[in-house]
């Protein structure tokens, strides 16, 4: 099965359907193919084809999805950005894929014609336009490149992660298995349409004609709306990073109020859900828990499913066991296969593992994730923390050199080094500058500095300016100091 073939199925046998719901508008199954296909159109017309890549950038709204879908009934592959990054990130993405057009909102589209060639083709996503003369649907074979998600790269240059349908549909097709969801379900999407949890949001209830309601990207770590959110739309089926969940408990007023009747599944993943969350959240619902795992070149490769047992326990929730048809093993320092208690990275292999990153050749074999894991019995796993610096805040995926070399580009920083202070909701990125040239950068220069290059959500918090920076007896960076420093209060830190 390919990604557009469900909305195409059910427009022809359901119409009337509810197919996705945004802040402002509502699509019907009908509706969605239609406007898929009239954006088709347009898109052939200025000659996109297949194996072209079209970068849509924009809030996420039911006409960015329906343009997802246009994109895919040509054979070609869909760029999501978010509307929050700024135009000269999403003009990198654009020339790192070479795409053929940017699909984006009128207030967008002239924020890129610094950027780009002034013969580059933009295209209002909105545009009304008459009707399709026929359906578009281009036979798609399932290794074809579906999308590209970027993530934060470790030299500063995001990279994109390749994804067939086939490995997108390995997941979703594993998930509509364990979830069971019917027309009549309700799936809340949380996530940006950029990060890869959405993608169950989407296909899971396109798969079995459910209806997708959006949330806004303003709302989304806004407690109460969160909560009324929940509630007013009905939803029966919930993902999310746990920092929402936890905002919604916390501050939303989340357990004050009855679970929802139809709220049937809640699923998290991203990063650890602190147990005592979990227990607050088991109290006060019925519905399923699920804890998913899986980095954006695996998607979703394991699971587990919250138990009475494991509210007893005084660690975070099992990682669990093999998802998606994927192979699971630790790898000790050594080489060899870590076994039962023992521990060691996380190697993946399976129909979901990505084609590769693009632009840099086709990835070959198991996925290293870079993640130390303990091995349980009946080979089940549970988290210990990265072997490297790739960190999460609120569920997102940031590479610290990413945000390191933004700031490096600045002409009063000599060097810099970003650590993460915090847990949780409440982690938070500081970051140690020493400076260079005749300036002293200051905290709002710095934070307009890396708007410009950087999402919203890698963005430093707390900056200080050092004379030295703190060093291991191999000459290098000592993070663990700086990180210790950054975890003090706010008169104690200066170094």
């Amino acid at each position: 099965m390919n990604l557009h073939q469900c909305v195409i199925d059910f427009a022809g046998k359901e119409p009337d359907r509810l197919a996705v719901t945004g802040p402002a508008d509502a699509l019907t199954y009908g509706v969605l193919d239609e406007r898929a296909g009239v954006l088709a159109w347009r898109l052939r017309a200025l000659g996109v084809g297949r194996g072209d890549r079209v970068v849509i950038w924009a809030e996420k709204s039911p006409d960015v999805v329906a343009a997802m879908q246009a994109v895919l009934r040509l054979g070609a592959a869909y760029v999501p950005a978010d509307g929050t990054n700024p135009a000269a990130r999403v003009a990198g993405v654009v020339r790192d894929c070479s795409a053929r057009v940017v699909l984006s909102t009128a207030t967008l589209l002239p924020q890129l014609h610094d950027h780009l060639p002034e013969d580059f083709l933009l295209q209002d996503l909105a545009e009304d336009l008459d009707g399709a003369p026929e359906q578009i649907n281009e036979f798609v074979e399932p290794d074809s490149l579906a999308y590209i998600l970027y993530t934060s790269g470790s030299t500063g240059t995001p990279k994109g992660v390749s994804i067939s349908h086939r490995n997108a549909w390995a997941f979703v097709d594993w998930a509509v298995r364990v979830l069971e969801p019917t027309p009549a379900d309700r799936f809340a999407n949380h996530a940006p349409l950029t990060f890869d949890l959405s993608v169950l949001d989407l296909y899971a209830a396109f798969a079995v004609g459910a209806s997708v309601h959006l949330i806004p990207a303003e709302l989304a770590y806004a407690p109460t709306q969160l909560v009324d959110f929940l509630h007013q739309s009905q939803i029966s089926i919930w993902y999310s990073v746990p920092s929402a969940l936890t905002l919604m408990m916390r501050d939303g007023g989340l357990l004050e109020r009855t679970a929802p009747p139809r709220l049937r599944a809640v699923l998290f993943a991203g990063e650890p859900f602190a147990i005592d969350q979990v227990r607050r959240l088991a109290d006060w619902t019925s519905a399923r828990l699920l804890n998913l795992y899986g980095p954006t070149e695996t998607n979703v490769c394991s699971f587990h499913e919250v138990a009475p047992a494991d509210l007893s326990r005084d660690r975070p929730l099992p990682i669990g066991g093999t998802a998606s048809g994927a192979r699971l093993w630790a790898q000790r320092p050594d080489g060899m296969v870590a076994g039962p208690g023992e521990e060691g990275e996380l190697l993946v292999e399976g129909p979901t593992v990505m084609l590769g990153y693009w632009g840099r050749g086709r990835h070959d074999g198991p996925y290293a994730t870079g993640d130390i894991v303990r091995v349980l019995p009946e080979n089940r796993f549970e988290y210990v923390g990265r072997r490297d610096h790739m960190v999460k805040v609120r569920g997102h995926r940031v590479e610290l050199g990413d945000v390191e070399a933004a700031l490096a580009a600045h002409p009063d920083v000599s060097e810099a080094v970003v650590v993460v202070a915090g847990t949780g909701m409440d982690a938070r990125l500081t970051a140690f500058v020493l400076p260079g040239g005749d300036g002293q950068p200051g905290l709002l220069d710095l934070k307009r500095h890396l708007a410009r290059r950087l999402p919203r959500y890698m963005l430093v918090e707390d900056v200080h300016v050092v004379t030295e920076l703190p060093r291991t007896r191999n000459g290098k960076v000592d993070r663990a100091a700086l990180a210790a420093t950054a975890r003090q209060p706010v008169t104690s830190r200066p170094l």
